[in-house]
């Protein structure tokens, strides 16, 4: 029987789905708890004290961070490789990957989706319009412009899909929720590579259980996935009041 690892974090997350992907090309097994950190219990806290998603249990092992559990995974599962075997590619590809789940994850998700979608759904606030508009306007252009000098014309990164491609495409794809895409005129390689990442079956696999959910509460997420048939925990660490954390992952 084959191993089974558990994943706490919701599937609308691109941090979690940065770890779903990777998981998904290995082939391995797991099953998710698909909470977001806004609704995490206590027991979520002790496990993840930052209230941070994803969180991977391996056993006794509990590890949090998605560019820490990806590395693990890559360690203890190195075919089929996600990181480049070239000691320089190796090095670039965990930079564009630091790159996403910082600058992009704080101007497309935390400047961009959570104002317009998380604020507005789970914690029934009013959007700060001049951060989404200074996001639209200043930052993530320049994302963008720093973006269409480091993506290939076609294919992947580095040749073969690698953690940097995925990294990337799993923040324009949240973003896409709140009806964000790239300007082809005006950033051609990018708004490409971002079409070509969506396409690839592990994306496509993914996004039906994104999609099942995008338009439900949190709180009643799961239930809709169990009908859905999602590989889901027999418990869940939710809880049914939203609370303000801190949901970086």
């Amino acid at each position: 029987m084959s191993q089974r690892y558990t994943i706490i974090g919701n599937y609308i997350s691109p941090y979690v789905r940065k770890v779903l992907a990777c998981m998904e090309l290995k082939g391995l097994d797991y099953e998710i708890d698909p909470i977001t950190p806004f609704v995490g219990n206590e027991a979520f806290t002790r496990i993840s004290p930052l209230r941070r998603i994803p969180v991977l249990i391996d056993g006794a092992l509990v590890l949090n961070d998605s560019s820490v559990i990806c590395q693990y995974l890559e360690d203890k599962h190195p075919q089929p490789a996600l990181y480049p075997a070239d000691i320089a590619q190796r090095a670039k590809a965990r930079w564009l990957e630091e790159y996403a789940d910082t600058y992009l994850a704080d101007v497309l998700i935390w400047r961009l989706f959570y104002q317009l979608a998380v604020r507005k759904h789970v914690f029934r606030e009013t959007s700060d319009e001049a951060v989404v508009q200074h996001a639209r306007e200043v930052e993530i252009p320049a994302a963008l412009d720093y973006l269409e000098t480091q993506l290939p014309v076609d294919g992947f990164i580095f040749g073969a899909l690698s953690i940097a491609d995925i990294s990337l495409a799993c923040y324009f794809r949240t973003a896409s929720f709140v009806r964000y895409a790239v300007d082809a005129t005006r950033w051609p390689r990018t708004a490409a590579f971002v079409q070509r990442m969506q396409a690839l079956p592990v994306f496509q696999k993914l996004a039906r259980w994104e999609d099942g959910v995008l338009r439900i509460p949190v709180t009643e997420q799961r239930t809709t996935l169990a009908t859905m048939g999602a590989p889901l925990t027999r418990e869940t660490m939710g809880s049914q009041v939203p609370q303000h954390g801190l949901p970086r992952g």
